[in-house]
Parts: structure tokens; sequence; C-alpha cells
């Protein structure tokens, strides 16, 4: 696979191209995660039928193209979302008007670097569950609550992380760093890209990790509208 290269138009704007290969692998490994159908192919980009109840439909797009434009045209209702691996601003440049950016996410890929475990503070525990292609890592806090978690999915192409989370209460203590390693510890093959979406907060932890941008991976939506008094 080939991962990404750039290049920048005449308005600055710097223009991101995956290897769509790329982005289908880890649609793909993100469904099997989150138990949705697979990723099809639609129209330039890859839809999930996602019928959950934030969500309806979602397509991923490697690139801006007419079959993106397509979509946003033809759908008025809200739930369904529409994601690029591009900036917010090249996604909002093909939307009409009723559709809505969501706050910036990036695609990133890991070094080939690892990251040495570190013990867990005092009190906590950590417990990994492994069901099929799905490792779940839950760090347990001293009164019993859960603390940080996470999940990763593996494929015969890739390894993808999602839903990194640690609750406010214990949030600097290196906790997402001990999710990270101990799904880490558990990828069999040691050649598949490992791959995962960001937050802007996250992208930092993920940084200081040796993980690397490649692309900004833009998000729309057709808000809800508010409920009549």
């Amino acid at each position: 696979m080939k991962l990404t290269e750039t290049a920048t138009t005449p308005s600055t704007m710097t223009i991101y191209r995956i290897d769509p290969e790329l982005v289908l692998a880890w649609q793909a490994a993100h469904s099997i995660a989150r138990g949705s159908p697979p990723p099809v192919h639609d129209r330039g980009g890859f839809r999930v039928d996602t019928h959950s109840e934030k969500e309806v439909k979602r397509w991923v797009f490697p690139e801006l193209c007419d079959g993106l434009r397509e979509i946003a045209q033809d759908i008025t209702a809200p739930r369904h979302y529409l994601k690029l691996c591009g900036p917010d601003e090249e996604l909002r440049s093909a939307l009409p008007a009723r559709w809505e950016v969501q706050p910036a996410n990036y695609f990133m890929i890991a070094a080939a670097a690892t990251v040495d475990a570190k013990p867990l503070p005092d009190g906590y525990s950590m417990e990994l569950h492994q069901a099929g292609l799905v490792t779940r890592a839950c760090i347990i806090a001293p009164d019993g609550d859960l603390a940080a978690s996470g999940c990763a999915a593996e494929t015969a192409d890739v390894f993808i992380y999602d839903r990194i989370e640690t609750a406010p209460d214990h949030r600097r203590k290196g906790l997402g760093i001990a999710v990270m390693t101990a799904l880490g510890a558990a990828r069999r093959s040691p050649a598949s890209p490992q791959l995962l979406v960001a937050t802007e907060d996250g992208r930092s932890l993920y940084a200081n990790l040796g993980w690397t941008v490649l692309a900004p991976f833009a998000a729309a939506t057709i808000p809800e509208s508010p409920p009549i008094p």
C-alpha cells in the first residue's frame, strides 16, 4: 500500500492523497471493532450502513470527488455522516449549507518504534478481553470505577485502535498510554500498519508515542432539528 502524498493548490490549501486501499482497510477493521456491517464501495467512497442510535450511514472518502458532492446533495436527513481524508475547508467546499462540519480529527499511523510498558499507578489494574479479531483493554481504578479503556481490531491488512478514552478524574496518570501499550501487545503481525483516527486533544498524546498524521480527517453531518416548544 502507498500511504500518502500531498500537494499544494494555488490557494495554499494542502490536498492529501491517501491510498484508497489503506482507507478501506482501516474502515473494514473499524467496522469489526464496532460490530458494524463491512464497508461497501459507493460512488468513489466506502459506505457503512451503520443503523445505530447515533448514525444511520457513513461514507468515508479517500479524496474529494463528484460522488461525495452527489451524496451531499441527495441527503437531507440527520444522522448521516460524510468523512473525508482532507482538511475541513476542503469538505466544506463540497457541501450544501445544511451540512455542519464536525470538530477536527486526524488519520494517523504509528512509527516502527514501540513504547515500553510502564507500571500502572498503585491500586489500578488492567483487564484484557479477546473476542475474535477484537481486543479490549480496561483499566480499573482503586474504587472499582472504569478509569480508561480502548479496543483494537486486527485484519490481514491493518491493526487499528479505537475509542481510547480516559475518565476525566483519572487523566495525566499515563493510563491512555498503558491502554495503547496493552492493545499493541496483542498485535499478531508486526508488518501490518497501525492506524487510528485521533481528536485534536488525542493527536498530541499519539505524537508523543511516535505516531504521525497521514491526513486531517474531516467529518460533517446534518444537525438534528431542535424540538418544537
